[in-house]
């Protein structure tokens, strides 16, 4: 590849994915780290040799051309003759702020200008790749492909369109987003997926091993990547703190997923999907065990450091109780307005003590019309809908009980009467084909990174 000037970008690939990802992406509220971003930074600065990587590079060098400072990037480039500008960084940088909530750092502005940068060479590469090998996406598929992300606003796609201009951002650059994905998506599906193949050796060797870890842990996991020398470890460690600190305030861990992680993961989120700890390094593994559902770690591992959200926990082949089919009973005594926290924190015990005499269903209405209460009756509700602390009261109760009192100062206070519960069946194992395609889609993430690898090396890309 043919830079000119010598300036370098860090890159990040995106990879094959069979449902397009949108700049709709639920935000994830995440829990404290247990394990500092300070920690992997004072662990990496004990060791601060110049690592061999087969380049002449003094230890003491000199930087002779200063007149522009290395850490300052102008966004404009022209990638094999056709250009990205400061406005198309702008505008996908909107995206991901309105994925975000707008839960975005003036300092983290700057960083993620860099990696959309990045990204929208890769992207450039991706369609010039598709184009050549004679491949066409239509107008009207991307137009589709628009109209369902804008559904998931609850917009029409001309709503959606102002809303995203309103917003900083435009339609083009999104479906110019969809327009890559899909390019990428069908390019993988005709030079790559064909010569991928998975033997029934493989298969066998898989299914073998669920079988006899069946009942063993299973985690679902996302994740962040960020690759890192001896050298670069104290400034990724810094990056990845201020991840933390975005998560923490409530930003989207797929949307840092998507412009951040190096893995081949990043096109979906980061989701690593269910798996064993004897498929994660052992870093990773440890340190999954250690968290709680809802929980955010950094992890040192090799060439990096990874940053992992524990969404599930689950017994490999059995029953997830998350998986449980609820009939309840609401019970809701409203507060007067104004009333402080004081006098609600009375007011709910008065009330929990009150709805405690309840034995079952059948007595709820009586009790509720006693206090004045509202009763709102719901059948086939998925305990996973629920919040996490309530799930877990909900699982230990019989049916009949009802929860603790739950609720604010504004809204009033609350019980659940639990009054049917449906466990789920053991999981089944997977069948054959189902193996066989997660084996060939992993296979088919690889060769898409060294595909993209060389697409970037044959480039020809012209930084302004």
């Amino acid at each position: 590849m043919r830079i000119m000037p010598h300036k370098k970008f860090p890159a990040r690939a995106k990879f094959h994915s069979r449902a397009l990802a949108s700049a709709a992406t639920l935000s994830l509220m995440v829990a404290p780290v247990s394990v500092s971003a300070q920690a992997v930074q004072g662990q990496a600065a004990q060791d601060q040799d110049v690592p061999n990587v087969g380049l002449n590079v003094p230890k003491n060098l000199t930087v002779f051309d200063s007149k522009t400072p290395s850490n300052v990037y102008k966004p404009t480039a022209v990638v094999n003759g056709e250009i990205i500008t400061a406005t198309d960084v702008d505008q996908r940088l909107a995206l991901l702020v309105i994925a975000n909530g707008g839960k975005i750092t003036q300092d983290e502005i700057q960083r993620l200008r860099v990696q959309i940068f990045s990204n929208l060479v890769d992207e450039k590469l991706q369609i010039q790749a598709a184009k050549a090998a004679d491949i066409e996406v239509k107008d009207a598929e991307v137009d589709q492909q628009y109209a369902r992300i804008a559904a998931n606003f609850k917009q029409t796609p001309a709503a959606f369109t102002a809303y995203l201009g309103k917003n900083g951002s435009s339609a083009a650059s999104m479906k110019q987003q969809i327009r890559g994905e899909m390019a990428w998506d069908r390019l993988l599906g005709r030079n790559v997926e064909p010569f991928t193949n998975v033997s029934e050796d493989e298969v066998k060797s898989i299914l073998d091993r669920m079988q006899a870890t069946r009942g063993a842990d299973e985690f679902w996991l996302g994740e962040i990547y960020l690759s890192a020398t001896q050298e670069t470890m104290p400034a990724v460690a810094d990056r990845a703190r201020q991840i933390i600190a975005q998560l923490q305030q409530g930003g989207s861990f797929p949307g840092y997923a998507r412009q951040y992680s190096e893995a081949s993961t990043a096109v979906v989120g980061g989701d690593l999907g269910w798996i064993r700890p004897a498929q994660l390094p052992e870093e990773i593994a440890q340190a999954a065990a250690g968290m709680q559902p809802g929980q955010v770690s950094v992890v040192p591992v090799q060439g990096g450091i990874s940053i992992l959200l524990l969404r599930e926990k689950r017994k490999s082949l059995m029953a997830n109780a998350n998986d449980a089919v609820l009939s309840l009973k609401q019970i809701s005594l409203p507060f007067p307005a104004g009333t402080s926290r004081e006098k609600a924190t009375q007011l709910a015990s008065q009330f929990a003590t009150q709805t405690q005499a309840i034995k079952g269903c059948g007595m709820a209405d009586d009790v509720a019309t006693k206090l004045g209460a509202t009763v709102v009756s719901r059948d086939q509700i998925a305990l996973r809908d629920l919040p996490a602390p309530l799930q877990n009261t909900l699982l230990q109760l019989q049916v009949g009980q009802t929860t603790q009192p739950f609720g604010s100062p504004e809204e009033g206070v609350s019980v659940l009467v639990l009054c049917g519960r449906d466990m789920p069946e053991d999981a089944g194992m997977p069948s054959v084909e189902q193996v066989e395609e997660k084996l060939k889609q992993d296979k088919v993430n690889k060769r898409a990174q060294r595909y993209l690898r060389d697409l970037r090396r044959d480039a020809i890309i012209e930084y302004s």
